[in-house]
C-alpha cells in the first residue's frame, strides 16, 4: 500500500492505534499537539539520535524490522549509561516513495519490541518526505534520581576500569557484511560486462545463458556459517540495562560511564578529558570473541584495534573505586581492564609484550571528511 493513500495521520493512527501507555509518568501520549509527562520526585533525562541511510545503516543487508529494533536500542543505551530508566520515546521518519506502509509497519514492529523490552512509551513524533532516502531520528526520555545520575566527568584517580560484554563483535559483522555486499555486487558487475561482450559480438546463445545466471543471482546465498554471533551483534542491538540493573544490586555506584558507541579508545578518552584524568588499560584485559578474532585474522586486521576502534558495540564503559575491587571481579560479564591515573601520566595501552602506546581516538566519527565505513 502506498503511503499518499494513508495520509500522514492515517499512517500515524495505523502505526498507533494499539499503543498504550505502560509508564505512570506518562500522563498523555500520541493524539495530541504534545505528549504530556510527570516527573514529581526525579530528573528527566533526554537524548535524540538521528540516523541518515547511506551513513548509519544499508538496507542492502539490514531489513527494516531489525533496524527499527535497533534504532531504539541505541537511545535506550543512552539512558541506561546515565545511570537512569527509560520511559518515553517519540520517532520520527523521513520516507522516500520507494517505501510502503507494510515497510514501516515492519519498522515500527522492531521498535516496539525494544520499546516493550525496557518498558518504554511511544509518545509522539513525525513523519514527513524524502528525496534521499530514509531518515530516522528518536528522542528518548527517561528518569533518575538526582543522587543516582552518573555522568562522564567523576572518575578519580586509582578508580578501576570496566567494560560489560565483548568489543569489536559489532565491527567484524559490519566488514562480514560488507565483504558479502561486495562479493553480490561483483559478480553482478561480472555477468553484466560479459552480456554486454556477448550483446556486442552477436551471441545471441551465450547471452541468454548469462541473462539466466544475471537473473538467478536474486537466490545469492552469503556466506555467514560459523559467524552467526557477528551478524547479531551489528544487527540486533542490545541495551545493557540488565548490568545497571546488576550493579544497582551489587551496591556498585560507578564514579563515571558511558556506553560505547564510537569504539572504546574513543569513549574512554571522553571519560578522561571531562574527568580531568588519565588512564592505563591492559590489552591482555580486553574482552574479545572468539567469532571476532577469526574474523579479523580472515580479513587480516589487528584484533585489538577492532576492538578499540570499531564502535557499535554498545556495551557499557564505567569506572569504580578501587574498593570495589572483589565485587567487580566476580560479576559475571564485566571485566577490569584498566585504571585512572594522573592526567600527567598520559593514556596509555599496555601491549601483550609490555610495549606501552599512547592510546589515540580513533573511532568512529560520523563527519570525517575522509568518509568512515558505513553503519549497518
Amino acid at each position: 500500500m502506498e503511503i499518499a493513500s494513508l495520509g500522514e495521520f492515517g499512517l500515524i493512527d495505523r502505526l498507533t492505534e494499539d499503543i498504550k501507555p505502560q509508564n505512570e509518568s506518562t500522563k498523555y501520549g500520541v493524539g495530541d499537539d504534545c505528549a504530556v509527562l510527570h516527573y514529581p520526585d526525579s530528573e528527566v533525562l533526554v537524548t535524540t539520535d538521528m540516523l541518515m541511510e547511506g551513513v548509519h545503516f544499508d538496507l542492502t543487508y539490514i531489513d527494516l524490522q531489525h533496524l527499527g529494533w535497533k534504532s531504539a536500542m541505541v537511545n535506550i543505551s543512552d539512558i541506561f549509561a546515565m545511570n537512569g530508566t527509560p520511559r518515553q520515546m517519540t520517532v520520527s521518519l523521513a520516507l522516500s516513495k520507494r517505501f510502503t506502509v507494510e515497510d514501516v509497519e515492519q519498522f515500527y514492529s522492531g521498535l516496539r519490541m525494544a520499546c516493550d523490552k525496557w518498558g518504554v512509551d511511544i509518545v509522539g513524533g513525525d513523519t514527513t518526505s524524502s528525496y534521499t532516502g530514509l531518515a530516522i531520528s528518536i528522542t528518548c526520555i527517561g528518569e533518575a534520581r538526582k543522587e543516582d545520575i552518573i555522568y562522564r566527568n567523576g572518575a578519580k584517580e586509582t578508580d578501576l576500569i570496566c567494560v560489560s560484554g565483548d568489543l569489536g563483535a559489532a565491527y567484524m559483522g559490519l566488514q562480514l557484511l560488507e565483504r558479502e555486499k561486495s562479493v553480490y555486487y561483483g559478480q553482478l558487475d561480472d555477468l553484466q560486462k560479459k552480456m554486454a561482450a556477448a550483446k556486442a559480438t552477436g551471441d545471441e546463445k551465450q547471452f541468454s545463458i548469462l541473462n539466466s545466471q544475471f537473473s538467478s543471482q536474486k537466490d545469492f546465498q552469503p556466506d555467514f556459517a560459523g559467524k552467526e554471533y557477528l551478524l547479531q551483534r551489528q544487527l540486533k542491538t542490545e541495551a545493557r540495562g540488565d548490568i545497571v540493573q546488576r550493579l544497582r544490586e551489587s551496591g556498585i555506584r560507578p564514579t563515571a560511564m558511558m556506553d560505547i558507541s564510537d569504539g572504546l579508545s574513543s569513549e574512554l578518552m571522553h571519560i578522561c578529558k571531562q574527568s580531568k584524568v588519565g588512564c592505563r588499560i591492559f590489552e591482555k584485559q580486553i574482552p574479545i570473541d572468539y567469532q571476532t578474532a577469526v574474523m579479523a585474522e580472515e580479513l587480516n586486521m589487528n584484533v585489538t584495534t577492532c576492538a578499540l576502534n570499531g564502535g557499535e558495540d554498545y556495551e557499557l564503559l564505567f569506572t569504580v573505586p578501587i574498593g570495589d575491587h572483589e565485587k567487580i571481579q566476580d560479576m559475571e560479564d564485566i571485566k577490569l581492564i584498566g585504571h585512572i591515573t594522573n592526567a600527567s601520566l598520559g593514556h596509555i595501552l599496555v601491549t601483550r609484550d609490555d610495549q606501552e602506546f599512547e592510546l589515540k581516538a580513533q573511532g568512529w566519527n560520523p563527519l570525517s571528511s575522509e568518509g568512515n565505513a558505513k553503519r549497518a
